[in-house]
């Protein structure tokens, strides 16, 4: 499956940002979905990641009540709303897809190229 992350871009804290994946070749819905960041100089972490369905989801303790992951079946693309954002939150964000449910980037084999969110203070 290829992936193609668009949304991000400079903000302010306390702003919203939505960022988009779309999917595209094999079946969107038989993949985990997952949100990874790279802050510089910081390794990747986990943001958040959605069940095939849709109807589970997971997120870091550090985005919780902030973020919110989604994903619409039929139109093969997955979002991730972030509201009050922080300064902090300042990184590339990655989509990636994979097949267990996991906060781990190893477990995800396919990967988006990345999108900038910068959020200035």
């Amino acid at each position: 499956v290829q992936l193609q992350a668009s949304g991000g871009g400079l903000v302010r804290a306390g702003d919203s940002l939505r960022l988009s994946c779309e999917a595209s070749g094999r079946t969107f819905s038989g993949y985990i979905m997952g949100w990874f960041r790279r802050a510089p100089e910081k390794e990747r972490e986990f943001v958040a990641w959605i069940s095939r369905s849709g109807g589970t989801t997971n997120y870091a303790d550090s985005v919780l009540g902030r973020f919110t992951i989604s994903r619409d079946i039929a139109k093969n693309m997955l979002y991730l709303q972030m509201n009050s954002l922080k300064p902090e939150d300042t990184a590339v964000y990655y989509c990636a897809a994979g097949q267990t449910s996991s906060n781990s980037p190893r477990d995800y084999s396919y990967w988006g190229q990345g999108t900038q969110v910068t959020v200035s203070s």
